[in-house]
């Protein structure tokens, strides 16, 4: 994508006295902490619907929990597939819009903090992040691809976000309807479950082969492979907020590019568009000059001629608040207005939840 390339760099004489950050950066405990967060909370919801899924598969007997309908995070496709059916019928969907309120409050995270979703509060990216930092541990090192590579790679996760938002939006307000209420498209969260309960050889050999990758390659799997990101990247180019750098007070040390994990040319730009800038922040947290880099919203021009440019800088607290606000906010706003659980009969989950494994997509 494209960037803002700075000009040439002035040499440390040009340049106004070097000041050391006196306070420690704690952007990355706090990131580290948000993670550690949603984990649990997936972890939790998690074993909700495991507990659900297994009283209907045990014919009603034993401990009854009412289904989680955060589970609907994981179910990024339905997520799509009911916004476009808002945007076409004005209607909320009665099957999984919590999907869809949780979609459209991670689309907002982005288009306001760039990838934030997906370094702070994805559960998938806190273990891609875990594995590469393990793997370093393990092997010395992570490896980075020639830009040959690592450039067409990447375009893989777009390919794959065309091919979805291709088939969905193809797809009526009718047929999308009609899918959602297909036996596959009522318990396609039950399916998922399956999926890693059941899981074949097969399905465990690639996994396993994902998670090497992570474990060699930083993000392997957000960087090259994922859909989601792909789209959170893309709307993120609209976001107000980037990593900017302070030209004068930098000194070119370059810590901050070695620590992008997205390996993005952070001490050669003035600000960082790309889509693949996750706002992580631990280029900030590797800068070691007082303001030289920051996560801020554009400049704006001082009033007195004899003061500087400043920024409306976010920190990471900042940052915390405004993900948590935002996901709540939807979550409240669903619950309130009363479009966040998939209120089916339980006998029409007694039918399908035990045999969800025969279901197959109506296409097929």
């Amino acid at each position: 994508m494209a960037t803002l390339t700075a000009p040439k760099p002035k040499t440390q004489s040009e340049k106004k006295p070097f000041i050391r950050r006196t306070a420690p950066d704690r952007s990355q405990q706090i990131r580290h902490l948000v993670q550690g967060v949603f984990v649990v909370l997936n972890g939790w919801l998690g074993l909700q619907f495991y507990l659900w899924a297994l009283y209907f598969e045990h014919g009603g007997t034993g401990f009854y929990v009412s289904r989680p309908a955060g589970v609907e995070g994981w179910l990024p496709i339905a997520g799509l597939m009911n916004t476009k059916y808002l945007l076409l019928t004005g209607t909320v969907p009665s099957i999984h819009p919590a999907a869809m309120y949780l979609f459209l409050g991670f689309l907002l995270m982005s288009l306001l903090l760039k990838k934030a979703f997906c370094s702070w509060l994805c559960p998938v990216g806190t273990f891609s992040e875990y594995l590469w930092m393990l793997g370093r541990r393990v092997f010395g090192r992570n490896l980075h691809l020639p830009r040959w590579a690592d450039i067409p790679l990447r375009g893989i996760k777009y390919l794959l976000l065309g091919f979805f938002v291709f088939v969905i939006g193809a797809m009526s307000a009718e047929a999308l309807q009609s899918f959602m209420y297909t036996p596959y498209g009522l318990v396609a969260d039950v399916k998922m479950l399956n999926f890693f309960r059941d899981i074949g050889a097969t399905a465990a050999i690639v996994i396993g082969l994902l998670m090497l990758g992570s474990m060699l390659v930083q993000n392997f799997w957000c960087r090259y492979l994922c859909p989601y990101g792909a789209l959170m990247g893309v709307a993120s180019l609209l976001s107000p907020v980037k990593i900017r750098r302070d030209i004068e007070a930098c000194i070119d040390c370059g810590k901050c590019a070695r620590a992008c994990p997205a390996s993005l040319a952070v001490d050669q730009l003035i600000q960082i568009r790309s889509a693949e800038c996750n706002a992580c922040m631990a280029c900030v947290a590797a800068c070691s000059s007082q303001n030289a880099l920051q996560f801020s919203i554009a400049p704006r021009k001082a009033t007195a001629p004899d003061q500087r440019w400043f920024r409306r800088t976010l920190g990471p607290v900042a940052v915390a608040a405004v993900l948590v606000y935002i996901f709540l906010g939807f979550v409240l706003f669903s619950r309130v207005t009363n479009h966040w659980q998939t209120n089916m009969p339980r006998d029409v989950y007694m039918n399908l939840v035990p045999r969800a494994n025969q279901l197959t997509h109506p296409g097929m």
